[in-house]
C-alpha cells in the first residue's frame, strides 16, 4: 500500500490526508450533536464512544474511496496535486479497495452493536452517499453534486439521534436539515476560491457554472436559511446555551456571506468558508453543552 519509505510523521500525515480524517472529525461531531439534541435517555458512555468510532470509521472509508477514485482529477488540480495517492507516497491498488470495504463493514457493524440497526443504516447511508452518489455519480455531471452530497452530514446526525430514539424527534430532524443546508455553502465558498482549478478540469461546480456573483448570492441565501432553521430546536427541548450558540454562529456566517455578496473575491470566499466551520462548531458544541447542563441540572 506504500510506494516508498517515508518517516513515521510523513506516513501519519499521508494517512490523515488519504482517509480525510479532518472531515471524519466533523462527521463524528455531527453524530454526537444528533445524540445531544435528541430528547430521551442518553446511551451509556461506552455505547456513545463506540458509535462515535463507528461513524468515524465509515467516514474514513468513504474519504479514502474519494481520494482513490479521484486521484486522476486531483493530479490536475493545484490544490490537490500533492495528495498521497497522486504524489505516489501511497500506492493505489486492490488492497486499498479491500481495506476500505472492510473499514466500511466494521463501521456499520460497530454502529449496530453500539446502538441499533437504524443507527447502522444511517451510518452506512452517509458513507455511501459521499463515496458513490457524490464522488462517482454527481460530481462530474452537475453543479447540484454537493447539494446531494450534503446528505452525508445529515445521515450522521440521524445516526446519533437513532441511538437515543429510532423514532426521531423534531430536534434532530431539524439539525439534520441544517447540516443538509450547511454543506453546499461551506463547499461552494471554497470552490469560489479554487474556481480556476475546477474550470480547467471541467468539474461543474456552482461558481464555474454560474459565476462568482450569482454563487455568492446563493451561498448567502443558504446561510440565512440554515441559520434560521438552526434556532428552531429551541422551540422544543433545547435551552439558552444552544440558542446562544446557534444565533452567534449563524449571525457570523451570514455576515461573512453578505460581505462575499458585496465583494465576491477569493479572499472573502475563504473567509466565508472559515466562518462556516465556526458556525457548525458553535452549533454542535452548543448542543452538547446544553444537553450536559440539562443532565446535571
Amino acid at each position: 500500500m506504500r510506494s516508498r519509505p517515508t518517516g513515521p510523521g510523513s506516513l501519519a500525515a499521508d494517512l490523515v490526508s488519504a482517509f480525510k480524517l479532518r472531515i471524519g472529525v466533523v462527521i463524528t461531531a455531527s453524530a454526537m450533536g444528533g445524540i445531544a439534541i435528541s430528547p430521551g435517555p442518553l446511551p451509556e458512555a461506552h455505547r456513545t464512544a463506540l458509535l462515535a468510532l463507528a461513524v468515524f470509521l465509515a467516514s474514513a472509508a468513504s474519504g479514502a474511496f474519494n481520494q482513490l477514485w479521484e486521484r486522476g482529477l486531483d493530479a490536475r488540480m493545484r490544490r490537490t496535486a500533492h495528495r498521497p495517492f497522486v504524489a505516489g507516497r501511497l500506492r493505489a491498488g486492490p488492497s486499498w479497495y479491500l481495506s476500505i470495504l472492510a473499514l466500511l463493514i466494521a463501521g456499520g457493524g460497530l454502529a449496530a452493536a453500539a446502538a441499533n440497526p437504524w443507527a447502522a443504516g444511517y451510518t452506512l447511508a452517509g458513507a455511501l452517499t459521499y463515496a458513490l452518489v457524490y464522488t462517482v455519480w454527481l460530481k462530474p455531471r452537475t453543479w447540484l453534486n454537493i447539494v446531494v452530497g450534503g446528505l452525508a452530514g445529515s445521515f450522521a446526525v440521524l445516526a446519533g439521534a437513532a441511538a437515543v430514539d429510532p423514532g426521531l424527534a423534531p430536534e434532530p430532524v431539524l439539525l439534520a436539515f441544517v447540516l443538509f443546508l450547511w454543506t453546499p455553502p461551506h463547499f461552494w465558498a471554497l470552490a469560489m476560491a479554487t474556481k480556476d482549478d475546477y474550470a480547467r478540469c471541467g468539474v461543474p461546480m456552482l461558481p464555474v457554472v454560474m459565476g462568482d456573483a450569482v454563487s455568492a448570492k446563493i451561498v448567502f441565501a443558504h446561510a440565512l436559511a440554515l441559520s434560521a432553521i438552526a434556532l428552531l430546536p429551541a422551540l422544543f427541548s433545547m435551552g439558552a446555551v444552544y440558542l446562544l450558540a446557534a444565533a452567534t454562529g449563524g449571525a457570523w456566517f451570514s455576515w461573512k456571506c453578505w460581505i462575499l455578496v458585496r465583494e465576491p473575491t477569493k479572499r472573502n470566499a475563504i473567509r466565508a468558508f472559515l466562518a462556516s466551520l465556526s458556525q457548525l462548531s458553535l452549533l454542535l458544541a452548543g448542543a452538547v453543552l446544553d444537553r450536559m447542563l440539562s443532565e446535571l441540572g
